[in-house]
């Protein structure tokens, strides 16, 4: 049976990071109101028309109910990543030494400051999105680069930090120049709320 999914409010007022000097109301609200919402919609749309696709018809080579599948993890994975990329957002650089994600942060890649190198560096490279990731095939903190939304994942990872790049995130307002941008954002991370997530979904003491 399909699920009716809905968009998720912003965790702050749309204006709020404008008010900081990053993104403007507009690119927010658009990015918000109809981008994700896009993926919203259309995941139920898709996992509706499976109620009624024909399974017996199904082959690698061509079936619509493949390419209902291949977009279903496409649409889902787009709703998931947004609602993490704005729940990170809203706070500022401040990473509390002593938190735990920190500590684990410390660990992993040596330093703060190497992290954050990690995590641009993925960033500009990526056509879609970079994602700090805990990891439990090795119990540790990796920088992914997912091209697409369901594209370049790792089972069983728990996304902790996410950053859109797609150019519908950033391009009206920053234009060509990424690095702009996404030195924006890492200057408005909400550090609080990604420890709370990390301390929520990963196994302390791993």
């Amino acid at each position: 049976m399909a699920h009716h999914h809905a968009l998720k409010p912003l965790p702050w007022a749309s204006d709020a990071l404008e008010k900081k000097g990053f993104l403007t109301k507009e690119v927010v609200e658009w990015h918000h109101g109809t981008h994700q919402k896009g993926y919203v919609d259309k995941r139920n749309e898709i996992e509706k028309s499976l109620e009624t696709a024909d399974r017996a018809a199904a082959n690698a080579n061509y079936s619509v109910y493949g390419e209902l599948k291949r977009r279903e993890t496409f649409n889902a994975s787009g709703q998931i990543l947004h609602e993490i990329y704005w729940e990170n957002m809203g706070g500022d650089d401040n990473i509390d030494p002593n938190s735990a994600l920190a500590k684990k942060i410390n660990a992993d890649f040596g330093s703060f400051d190497d992290w954050k190198a990690d995590f641009v560096a993925a960033a500009k490279a990526s056509l879609g999105w970079a994602l700090l990731c805990w990891d439990p095939s090795d119990e540790k903190l990796h920088n992914y680069l997912c091209d697409f939304h369901n594209n370049g994942a790792v089972w069983g990872a728990v996304p902790l930090v996410v950053v859109d790049v797609f150019e519908h995130a950033y391009y009206r307002q920053w234009g060509p120049k990424r690095p702009d941008y996404l030195s924006g954002f890492m200057t408005n991370l909400n550090w609080k709320a990604i420890n709370d997530r990390y301390m929520k979904y990963v196994p302390q003491g791993k």
